[in-house]
């Protein structure tokens, strides 16, 4: 099992204002699933995205992931968690406006210690995978919206992550470019890339193998997508 959570719950604020955001979430992933969460703002399903991510921690519940317990891991271990398994890919692509694409695919390589020449390398055979290699000298400025969703995605994959999170992949892109992102998904969880995403369009969701929606913090309905 790649990820397990049981019962986790989310509150936030203190007695006597507490704010349930997350109630009995238990949701099991395998290596090579694809899963879409749906649910409208304010259900919950960012919070979720961020327990899953290993960027906030559970009220109550249990996280495993590949049989860890996250709650008895320290910030360093999150933190080393983080940049050695977990790919993020944001709907506003995250990139540094000063630097190239290569230099943003090789950012989390800096955070490894990775040499110069072995974080260019890899990065330009990141930005091949996604079909930008004849864009590796190009800043954001002159890169299409699709184009720099691909390289946030290059970056997402530069440490060979366990698991690869979305959130609102395609949300500030057009039509074409959307569809895209999509079908370069698809090819990477072929090849056997974990992936989660969190998304409001159902057509986007269909392509997942899963499709969980969240309402007020539950799961209400847990199905298989269009990809199963």
């Amino acid at each position: 099992m790649l990820l397990n959570l049981k019962n986790i719950y989310k509150n936030y604020g203190k007695e006597p204002l507490i704010v349930p955001v997350l109630k009995d979430i238990s949701l099991e992933v395998i290596q090579g699933d694809y899963v879409a969460i749906m649910g409208p703002s304010g259900s919950g399903k960012t919070t979720l995205m961020n327990i899953i991510g290993c960027l906030d921690r559970a009220s109550t519940g249990t996280y495993l992931f590949e049989d860890e317990d996250i709650s008895e891991m320290n910030d360093d271990a999150l933190s080393d968690l983080r940049l050695n398994k977990i790919g993020f890919v944001f709907q506003n692509f995250n990139l540094l406006s000063s630097e190239t694409a290569q230099e943003n695919v090789a950012l989390p390589l800096i955070y490894a210690g990775i040499h110069k020449e072995e974080r260019n390398h890899r990065a330009d055979v990141a930005l091949s995978k996604v079909g930008l290699q004849d864009r590796t000298t190009f800043k954001p400025s002159q890169l299409s919206g699709g184009q720099k969703q691909r390289v946030a995605i290059a970056r997402a994959l530069i440490n060979h992550p366990r698991i690869l999170l979305a959130d609102e992949p395609t949300g500030a892109l057009d039509q074409a470019s959307g569809k895209q992102v999509m079908e370069l998904f698809k090819a990477l969880n072929d090849e056997g890339v974990t992936i989660i995403m969190i998304t409001h369009d159902a057509s986007v969701a269909s392509h997942a193998k899963k499709i969980l929606h969240i309402i007020d913090g539950e799961i209400i309905e847990n199905k298989q997508g269009g990809a199963a």
